[in-house]
């Protein structure tokens, strides 16, 4: 079996290795073309070309990188045409992964997968519709997915989300972890600011604010993102009680997300690593007053966590938008403070829902793939 992947991030790199994994496991002699980063070519992958010149976010950033990425979307589609591989897989990404999509679809018959689905459940529902045209499969992260997809007239195997299968510390983990950085058995909050420049500099200034207006001010561990040290450092330095926790490795991070009383975050898929740790959280996040506009009006949901979204009810608090002001962050994390045992129930059906427990999300993605291409693909 051929198979051809595209990935364009970090996030898509580790998605792509696991489901390169899987595929090998149930397909020794499987074959791997395409894009992809460091993890993918831990699996024998050969990239076309560096990955990293696919990652750029923000129309101010993509714009003047426009004539290049659309040269790489070429070259992409041509070698998909010329090698003729079983399936193409696209892996999130999809404003590079679906034009390649759509270049291939218009010339070849090759079976066409896309790995995360859009979230149209939360806003631009057409786009379902547009993806249909030119892909034949999608494998979902979300349990409530499958059916978006479907609707337009797509296959859509639910397949579990990375996060279940990410390392969880142990009880003398977090003792080795809480004695290498002097925090005795005090409890501590866990601040998450984002990790994007514009995510850092915008949040943190306000969560310095709200964690002063605290009535018990707690001690405070920041597991720093790549290449955002030194911001956090200038920024977190009035911080009472606070303690960086930089090039932190796997183990490190979980144990520092389990270990911790309760955790402000920004919004993001770093909310489901804290349900993994069964950590509880209140998630604040803010924006340009254009970009609040613009979301606030489009968005079909109103809630941005997955927790909540899983559970069906606003169980994790979220300031968001004008919400995201210290007085409000500050009450709400008092009060999970002094009351952190609300949401465990909650985080723990939502780790269930997302596959915890069963096989893992990559080996399932990968019997996803080999039994679409026994399927014929269905009409649009």
């Amino acid at each position: 079996m051929r198979v051809f992947l595209v990935a364009g991030e970090a996030s898509g790199d580790r998605l792509g290795a696991a489901l390169m994994g899987g595929l090998r496991t149930l397909c020794p002699d499987v074959k791997f073309l395409g894009v992809g980063g460091p993890q993918m070519e831990g699996q024998g992958l050969r990239s076309l070309f560096p990955m990293d010149e696919l990652s750029v976010m923000g129309i101010a950033e993509v714009l003047p990188r426009y004539p290049h990425l659309r040269r790489r979307m070429f070259q992409t589609a041509d070698a998909v045409l010329s090698e003729r591989p079983d399936v193409l897989i696209g892996i999130d990404s999809p404003d590079f992964c679906l034009r390649v999509a759509k270049r291939v679809r218009a010339s070849s018959d090759t079976r066409i997968v896309h790995y995360v689905a859009p979230s149209v459940w939360a806003w631009r529902p057409g786009r379902a519709a547009k993806m249909a045209r030119h892909v034949d499969h999608v494998l979902a992260l979300l349990p409530f997915e499958p059916p978006y997809m479907e609707a337009a007239g797509m296959r859509c195997d639910f397949v579990g989300h990375p996060v279940v299968s990410d390392p969880v510390a142990t009880e003398d983990g977090i003792a080795a972890f809480r004695m290498a950085h002097d925090l005795g058995d005090d409890p501590y909050l866990l601040v998450l600011p984002g990790s994007r420049r514009s995510e850092v500099e915008r949040l943190a200034p306000v969560f310095g604010a709200a964690l002063r207006k605290m009535g018990k001010t707690p001690r405070v561990v920041i597991p720093v993102a790549p290449g955002r040290e030194e911001m956090l450092r200038s920024l977190t330095a009035d911080w009472p009680a606070t303690r960086l926790l930089e090039h932190p490795d796997p183990g490190q991070k979980a144990a520092a997300f389990a270990g911790a009383h309760a955790a402000l975050a920004a919004s993001g898929t770093v909310s489901l690593e804290l349900a993994a740790a069964a950590t509880p959280m209140v998630v604040a996040y803010d924006m340009s007053w254009l970009s609040w506009q613009i979301m606030s009006r489009m968005a079909l949901i109103d809630t941005v966590t997955l927790v909540n979204l899983i559970e069906g009810t606003k169980v994790v608090p979220e300031l968001l938008g004008p919400a995201c002001r210290p007085d409000a962050i500050a009450a709400a994390l008092t009060d999970l403070w002094d009351a952190p045992d609300r949401q465990g129930a909650a985080l723990a059906r939502t780790m269930t829902a997302l596959g915890q427990g069963g096989e893992a999300p990559g080996l399932r993605a990968a019997r996803a793939v080999i039994d679409g291409l026994a399927s014929p693909r269905d009409p649009v």
